[in-house]
């Protein structure tokens, strides 16, 4: 099978021969389409229309040409509907046929949501190619681990050869640093063949600063009535905002449809600006779901620092009717505050009692529901979530953000107690909340994952200073030399030391994770998923001075009288703790036990225990 998404906008290759361009360009009289190579490349005026499209259809054109749009002003730019652009930012666009890649694993449908188990990964310091290619050969051994979605961070064209991809300026190419077109679509096919579903992080918040050519000929595409850290927000409520939203709505659906991802992570939309009455958002699930979604599973992922629980909402049927689910940064600033004791920024509003507020997140979702935050000044921050799955939530201990926003990049086994963080990980992985990984936490990876980028000497410069004055403000980075060892984002030598060494999952204690991290995978799936299928609703929390309970129901009917329960009892003291009642149920999991006299049992630090109370024993 063969698979392409039809675009109003971009190279669209004719099924008779020939290719059409169109480039929506209002704030310009005239395009002329160039093509060919730099030299030599052929000039075609475009015909213009009343609201601002430039079309032209070449008979001669063919998949593989280089093209780029000709301004009156001279500037030449490349197309922001490319599908492929081998030259980087400022380089020409090549037309790609999309019907040329041939899908093997077709019948592929995708996985039911509850059971994803969540590898976040970056294709340049995943492997020490940092190619699709590369990352494909890898793939069998996070099958084995039991990983079931892998979700690859923005890859959209980017300035320069290596970046975190939030610096994306050409949202329809994959990066070619990483490989073609193809070689993603491969890597995506065979990760379905191997049964794993992949997700992408896609950035609809903002454009890169190096490379967005929209400003000199389609103004319309921002809107100076809402200011953002980037400058005028992309206008998806302004006038002209259709042609805007649909750019968007396209992509959504370009990537699922023609590259055949299992769905989106959304980036940060707290910070869209948008007050239409129909959220874009809402509008990208919706088409998400009314189009690809229909044939297969289909699912969205959002960042909201507002924690915003509608958006999660589900219908009678237990279906959602906007978002699947929510990255839970408030289980991840607890469990921080809880393995580090570090408590400074927006971790401040963590900082009191964090073994109960583990709890909370844990049974409940989100920690934040519409109380104030400390950190805001007393502002309220979310919406209640008690009314939704857990499934809702996507909770970890470690993400890109959370690692790479570091100075030094540090994980959290780094920085924490190696006891606790243990703790913490088999509590989330054992959770019915959907667990994510971060690539390398699986075997407490050695190697940081830094803030690198590869700008153009000015804007490269710019970047590192504001790197530095950034982390100013805190006293361990008070005096210039102690900024001055911070690693700069534009050296190569910063990307080359985020690669993962994959050498270290076979040496100890690397192995010692990895196989402990298997071993709770493996009996999430086996034991926990087959009765997550109809959980709703919140479970109960209890915490005795540092030592935690959480219960959850695991069916829809909302009582234990009626469906198996999950007990687990986790200890964070500094101190062991004795004559604990072990919960009711089997026992699947236990570590840092010690049974007493009278059915007790002594709790190590760190020590953990879940059960499972079926129906009948309740």
């Amino acid at each position: 099978m063969k698979h392409a998404h039809a675009m109003p906008f971009g190279a669209s290759v004719l099924s008779g021969g020939g290719v059409h361009f169109a480039l929506w360009a209002p704030g310009v009289g005239k395009v002329v389409l160039e093509s060919g190579p730099d030299a030599g490349a052929l000039a075609h005026l475009m015909a213009r229309s009343a609201d601002g499209w430039h079309q032209l259809t070449l008979p001669g054109a063919q998949a593989g040409d280089h093209y780029r749009y000709c301004l009156p002003d001279g500037l030449r730019v490349p197309d922001p509907a490319s599908r492929c652009n081998p030259s980087d930012v400022h380089g020409a666009s090549q037309v790609i046929d999309p019907h040329a890649y041939l899908w093997r694993h077709d019948t592929w449908r995708g996985r039911p949501w509850r059971e994803a188990v969540i590898y976040e990964l970056h294709v340049g310091t995943f492997t020490p190619e940092g190619t699709f290619a590369a990352a494909q050969c890898r793939l069998a051994a996070l099958a084995e681990l039991g990983i079931t979605a892998v979700e690859l961070m923005p890859l959209a064209e980017f300035p320069g050869r290596r970046n975190w991809g939030y610096d994306g300026v050409l949202p329809f190419a994959p990066d070619a640093s990483y490989g073609t077109p193809d070689g993603l679509k491969a890597l995506i096919d065979t990760a379905h063949g191997l049964g794993l579903m992949v997700l992408l992080d896609v950035v609809y918040n903002h454009f890169g600063p190096e490379g967005n050519y929209l400003h000199a000929y389609c103004p319309h595409f921002f809107n100076p009535a809402h200011q953002t850290p980037w400058g005028a927000a992309i206008n998806y409520d302004g006038a002209d905002s259709r042609t805007v939203r649909d750019f968007f709505i396209h992509n959504a659906i370009y990537w699922v449809e023609e590259f055949q991802f299992d769905g989106l992570r959304m980036d940060a939309i707290h910070a869209i600006r948008d007050d239409s009455e129909r959220h874009i958002v809402r509008e990208i699930c919706e088409a998400l779901r009314a189009g690809p979604g229909r044939e297969r599973q289909v699912h969205v992922v959002l960042e909201n620092d507002a924690n915003q629980a509608s958006l999660l909402s589900r219908d009678a049927s237990g279906d959602p009717l906007a978002a699947t689910a929510q990255w839970n940064d408030d289980l991840h600033h607890a469990v921080h505050v809880l393995a580090t004791g570090e408590n400074d920024g927006y971790y401040l509003d963590y900082a009191d009692a964090p073994v109960a507020q583990l709890g909370r997140a844990l049974a409940q979702g989100f920690i934040y529901q519409g109380q104030p935050s400390p950190f805001r000044h007393g502002e309220r921050r979310g919406e209640p979530s008690t009314q939704l799955p857990l499934a809702a939530f996507v909770s970890f201990l470690q993400s890109h953000d959370q690692v790479g926003n570091r100075a030094f990049g540090q994980r959290i086994h780094a920085l924490g107690d190696p006891v606790l963080v243990r703790a913490a990980l088999a509590c989330v992985l054992l959770s019915p909340h959907i667990p994510m990984l971060f690539m390398g936490e699986e075997f407490a990876a050695s190697t940081p994952f830094l803030y690198f980028c590869d700008f153009g000497p000015a804007l490269a410069d710019a970047v590192s200073r504001g790197r530095r004055a950034e982390f100013s403000r805190f006293a361990a980075f008070a005096s210039e030399a102690t900024q001055a060892g911070i690693p700069d984002p534009n050296m190569e030598t910063t990307f080359l030391a985020s690669k993962l060494r994959w050498e270290e999952r076979d040496i100890a204690p690397h192995k010692d994770w990895l196989d402990e991290v298997r071993h709770l995978l493996h009996l999430r799936q086996r034991r926990l998923v087959p009765l997550l299928a109809g959980q709703q609703g919140t479970g109960r929390f209890h915490c005795e001075g540092e030592t935690l309970s959480v219960q959850w129901t695991l069916d829809h009917a909302g009582t234990p009288a009626n469906g198996a329960c999950l007990h687990l009892l986790a200890h964070f003291g500094m101190q062991p703790r004795v004559g604990v009642v072990a919960p009711p149920g089997e026992r699947l999991y236990g570590t840092g036990l010690e049974p007493e006299a009278g059915a007790t049992l002594r709790l190590a630090r760190g020590a953990v225990v879940l059960t499972l109370q079926e129906s009948d024993l309740v």
